[in-house]
């Protein structure tokens, strides 16, 4: 990990940024190994889209991204409370736009909390989870640079 160092807008204190990396490499076919801190996590295409089907697509990580950094913020304040996380889920489902270009179109969460949560500790639950780190980054896009190496 790269630490970078920026001034912070309006102030005179220095901001240090972590620089994360990640590297995605082709398999065959359509299937991608990504290599993340030592963890190995894989990407294909269904049979209809042409791929193999051994893994989800990139579109379904995407998705599945969003549903566990939700998960993580749920579980985090459950577990601050006190509370269980035995039974905690998120259930998600996206759909594609039908023009182009070809993206995500809408993502639809429901957080299924544990059985027996209390009801202000369900009022709560929503509004945390809903600030989870992948959900604040769609609200307020990254700036993306893709390049060719020369």
């Amino acid at each position: 990990m790269t630490r970078t160092t920026s001034q912070t807008p309006g102030t005179s204190h220095p901001r240090t940024a972590d620089v994360h990396r990640l590297e995605a490499t082709h398999i065959e076919g359509d299937a991608y190994a990504v290599n993340v801190r030592g963890h190995r996590l894989q990407v294909d295409q269904p049979l209809e889209a042409g791929g193999t089907d051994t893994a989800p697509t990139p579109t379904e990580l995407f998705a599945a991204s969003l549903a566990t950094c939700v998960a993580f913020y749920a579980g985090r304040f459950l577990h601050r409370h006190g509370l269980p996380q035995a039974g905690l889920r998120v259930r998600t489902e996206f759909t594609m736009a039908t023009d182009r270009p070809p993206r995500v179109a809408a993502l639809r969460l429901v957080i299924v909390p544990p059985p027996g949560l209390p009801e202000q500790r369900r009022a709560a639950l929503l509004p945390v989870a809903s600030r989870c780190t992948v959900h604040n980054t769609l609200h307020q896009p990254p700036e993306i640079d893709i390049e060719l190496e020369p």
